[in-house]
Parts: structure tokens; C-alpha cells; sequence
């Protein structure tokens, strides 16, 4: 049996990933917290194989819980399962001792598939952080080199799609149809290699280009 400590602010997420985790037949959850302080208190109590934990905490940083656990116990694992996707973020957390990285987003079931994943040494990683990661680790000259850059209105388009506005707002702003912006967002996508909104900005923000001049 898998024991899994929980660390996540949002009661709804820890109560679901929790009833997923107690229906998988071969985990269990030993214990939970919603807090730094109370997540710094679970950790040193230790008794759990694997850790699952957020960033986002209401009154610490969870890559703080993760260095602990990782230095109080090597032996247990720590599944980060968070909302951030930014860099910064991912490359704290893996120094710190993660050793998997999920987004929110994320099936439950397939939270559980990454808790064994990882017990059997694997390091589970959303497709979208696995990228960022990539790009990271490629030389900046070949990105330079390589790199088809937007135009100014598709960067603007992305720009506008980025802080939330729809197809049709995005048109009434920039005083084109909507049939338009769709055609801008199609070029993004080609030029980014990606297949979403939520890719395209991290895509892009990764890049520098959303960078304000």
C-alpha cells in the first residue's frame, strides 16, 4: 500500500484527489494539511511514501515544504500538483526535490497513474511543463536563429487572448471580424507548435514575446 500525504488549499481538490486516491485499491491517504504551518508539521511527522503538494499555499510557498520533505525523508517521493506553469516555478520545485510535476488540469485518475509512476522511479510530468523544460534547455542561439516571430497583429491578438478576452471582443478592439482573429489565432499556433490558448501564451510569454516594449 502507497501512503500518500496531501498538501492543497483548496478543499474541493484535496477532498476529490482524495476520494480517487482512497478508490484506487492499492493507496491510501495518512495525511493532509491546507496550510504551510500545518504542512511544515505534517512533513516532519514524515510516515507517508509520497507527498503531493501545491506551490500556491494562502501563507507560504510549497517548493519550501518541498525541500524539507525531500531532506527530512530521500527515500519518500514529492508529486507537485499545482496551477503554475511558468519556469521560475517548475525549475524551484525540481532544485527543491520534486520529482514529478502535474498541472490542475490533470485527470484524477491520472493523478493516481503518476502517484505509482512514481514509486516505480518514474518522474511523471504534464506534456505542457515537459516543454517549457525543453525549450528551457535549448541553446537560446538556436532558438534565435530558428524561431518564426508573430506579426504585430497576431502578437497583439495574443496579447488580448492572453488577459481573457474572446474571438469577438478581441475583433471589436482591433476593428476586424472575428473570422479574422481566428486566422491570426491559426498562425500562432503553427508558428508557437502548439494546439491550445493556454500553450499559446505560455508559449509565447516563455519566448519574450509578450514582453511589454
Amino acid at each position: 500500500m502507497i501512503r500518500i500525504a496531501i498538501i492543497e488549499d483548496d478543499p474541493l481538490i484535496q477532498a476529490e484527489l482524495g476520494a480517487a486516491i482512497g478508490a484506487s485499491g492499492d493507496c491510501a491517504v495518512v495525511a493532509t494539511a491546507a496550510t504551510h504551518a500545518d504542512g511544515a508539521r505534517l512533513v516532519e511527522g514524515g510516515g507517508f511514501d509520497v507527498l503531493v503538494c501545491d506551490l500556491g499555499l494562502p501563507d507560504g510557498d510549497g517548493a519550501d515544504l518541498i525541500r524539507r520533505a525531500a531532506s527530512r525523508d530521500p527515500d519518500a517521493d514529492i508529486l507537485v500538483l499545482t496551477m503554475f506553469a511558468d519556469h521560475a516555478k517548475v525549475i524551484e520545485a525540481i532544485k527543491a526535490g520534486a520529482r514529478g510535476y502535474l498541472l490542475k488540469d490533470q485527470r484524477l485518475d491520472d493523478c493516481v497513474e503518476a502517484i505509482r509512476e512514481i514509486r516505480r522511479g518514474g518522474s511523471p510530468i504534464s506534456p505542457i511543463i515537459a516543454r517549457i523544460l525543453l525549450k528551457r534547455l535549448q541553446p537560446a542561439i538556436s532558438v534565435a536563429e530558428e524561431e518564426e516571430r508573430l506579426s504585430e497583429r497576431e502578437t497583439e491578438t495574443l496579447r488580448l487572448l492572453s488577459r481573457g478576452f474572446t474571438y469577438s471582443e478581441c475583433a471589436g478592439i482591433m476593428d476586424i471580424s472575428p473570422h479574422t482573429v481566428g486566422t491570426h489565432v491559426k498562425h500562432i499556433y503553427r508558428k508557437l507548435e502548439v494546439r491550445s490558448r493556454s500553450e499559446a501564451v505560455y508559449e509565447a510569454t516563455l519566448r519574450g514575446m509578450l514582453d511589454d516594449n
